[in-house]
């Protein structure tokens, strides 16, 4: 399944060392070898002869715990772990790279045509085509049928490094204005760029070496536009189901025209707002777009209200803002004469005792039967029926539950408000009137591109959010936040994701000018995850990532916008 390269590979016994003086030495974490090789092998030819075996194709690999294409050499003594499509950073490659071909297959047949890559949705990647010619689905199969060539070509990507005034001018002269103005507003002096034959593109991650590693692939039309279908994250041989996620994609195509309206499509946008002292107003416009919408919620629910909704469920991943969101929300309908409750699910712990085990025998809190669900039930059901009920406090030291005398009871304008991940599962209240219930998903689904062809992954935005949290209110490092990462988004593809079309209404938290504000937080962070580490390979990504925003100062930002949540100075009590 593996591609490699045997051109460049000479591998050598130990016996030999002395003889040769053009090797180097290695260390492969896959097979717990230290080996001699000659000077300037590929990656691609090490893993056969060093016999890499792995379940599925390996499409980059870490060096000294920094991701790199397999098409790097190795120059000096490294320590190598190469990584298969089961690995989250495998599949960024391998999308990065199905997105280049995808591109050129455009050029090739739509020379004068416009492809905006802008976000994932429905378990795939979410692109439009703006053409002079209607593009339906004889020009949809033409494309199609061009990525396959190009795959079956078996084209090497060449990555090209210039100073960055001359890669500018080359993006310029071929009508590639985004890609020009990105790199232009970065602080760089030279700049990679890659070609596929004579066609260019840029990205800020690695590619495969060539086209013939991307075989399973797909692209149909999605609601107006067009899907990008990619493997499967947990069985990468088959490609991902095609999801419906229509509330999902309405809620981007919203920001999108917000975005266009402020002139704000790309990260370069914003750069260049803030070389010409317009970040004030970004700033402004943003937190008052954020209100409008909250605003628009609680009228919303005001309206339900007099036709019998008791509760309302706040719902979404880690870190995106459900607390503010919350509290936000429940100003908006003091002023709409409502008395909002709020209540935590997570007081509805199980004792930590009891708290079920994941397929890894560890304590799954992601969970919903981590909650007790049955106490959770009866407490909703007698509220509404004009009860008071004693609330129970989970203390997170002891791991037990207890009871600090916090009593409720409704009132003839109350409206119960319930945080937590699990609030849109319907099993989460299977006993409660539907028409008395109204969902709130919240997520911080970033709309700003860093250009055409690179959107802003939502798990980016979020994760650089929760390391500053966990830096800064809960004593964690960021190589400790990164390290837990991954079971997070598994928990969140299990027991979140799956029901969020459930939501009467979805609230992006993302801001536009957020990872310009966050970044002057979040990197000194980074920087401290030692290169001794596997987590380093991520925190140099995101540090990577994070260096196409110019600074920016948050000392506007009011002190209740949602994202003083994370970086403090907030005005609620969290």
């Amino acid at each position: 399944m593996n591609k490699v390269c045997k051109k460049w590979c000479i591998l050598v016994s130990p016996n030999e060392t002395n003889m040769i003086a053009d090797t180097v030495k290695i260390f492969c974490v896959n097979t717990g070898e230290e080996r001699e090789v000659a000077v300037g092998t590929p990656l691609t030819g090490l893993i056969e002869l060093l016999g890499v075996k792995m379940p599925y194709l390996i499409a980059n690999a870490k060096v000294n715990n920094k991701t790199e294409s397999l098409a790097y050499r190795v120059y000096r003594p490294k320590t190598i772990e190469f990584v298969d499509l089961s690995n989250s950073s495998a599949m960024r490659t391998y999308v990065r790279s199905l997105c280049f071909i995808l591109a050129k297959a455009v050029d090739d047949l739509l020379p004068n045509a416009e492809m905006y890559i802008e976000h994932a949705v429905a378990k795939g990647y979410y692109f439009q085509i703006e053409s002079d010619v209607p593009v339906g689905k004889p020009e949809l199969d033409a494309i199609r049928n061009r990525m396959r060539e190009i795959v079956d070509a078996d084209i090497p990507f060449v990555q090209v490094e210039e100073e960055t005034t001359k890669v500018v001018q080359l993006f310029r002269e071929r009508g590639m204005e985004d890609k020009a103005r990105l790199l232009e507003t970065s602080d760089m002096l030279y700049a990679r760029y890659s070609k596929l034959e004579e066609y260019i593109d840029y990205f800020y991650g690695c590619l495969t070496p060539s086209t013939g590693y991307i075989n399973l692939f797909d692209v149909q039309p999605h609601n107006g536009g067009f899907l990008l279908r990619v493997p499967n994250r947990e069985h990468p041989v088959d490609l991902e189901p095609e999801v419906q996620q229509e509330k999902l994609l309405n809620v981007y195509r919203e920001h999108l025209k917000f975005l266009k309206i402020s002139r704000l499509d790309n990260v370069s946008d914003l750069n260049r707002a803030k070389l010409d002292d317009r970040m004030s107003e970004v700033i402004q416009v943003a937190e008052a777009y954020q209100s409008k919408q909250i605003g628009e919620i609680a009228e919303e629910i005001t309206r339900r209200f007099q036709e019998g909704v008791r509760v309302v469920l706040i719902s979404g991943p880690s870190s995106s803002g459900k607390t503010t969101f919350r509290k936000r929300l429940e100003i908006q309908l003091l002023v709409n004469l409502l008395r909002p409750v709020g209540i935590s699910l997570d007081d509805y712990f199980v004792d930590r005792d009891k708290t079920p085990l994941d397929e890894d025998g560890e304590k799954d809190y992601e969970s919903l039967y981590a909650l007790d669900l049955d106490l959770f039930e009866q407490h909703m059901l007698r509220l509404m029926q004009g009860e008071e009920v004693e609330l129970p406090f989970y203390n997170f030291v002891t791991g037990k539950r207890e009871y600090r005398k916090n009593f409720l009871k409704m009132t003839d304008n109350s409206i119960l408000i319930v945080e937590g991940i699990h609030g849109l599962n319907p099993e989460l209240t299977a006993h409660i009137p539907p028409e008395k219930i109204f969902k709130v998903y919240v997520s911080a689904l970033t709309t700003i591109s860093l250009d055409d062809h690179n959107w802003i992954p939502a798990s980016d935005n979020r994760l650089i959010r929760r390391i500053v949290r966990d830096y800064r209110y809960r004593g964690y490092s960021a190589e400790q936040t990164i390290s837990r990462w991954d079971s997070v988004r598994r928990g969140e593809e299990k027991w979140i994701f799956p029901f969020q079309e459930n939501a009467d209404v979805m609230f992006n938290s993302a801001m536009i000018y957020e990872l310009a504000a966050i970044r002057r937080h979040v990197e000194p962070v980074l920087m401290q995850v030692p290169r001794t580490v596997p987590e380093y390979s991520e925190a140099y990504r995101l540090l990577k990532f994070l260096s196409y925003f110019n600074y920016i100062t948050d000392r506007e930002l009011p002190p209740t916008s949602l994202l003083r949540e994370f970086l403090g100075g907030s005005s609620f009590r969290y």
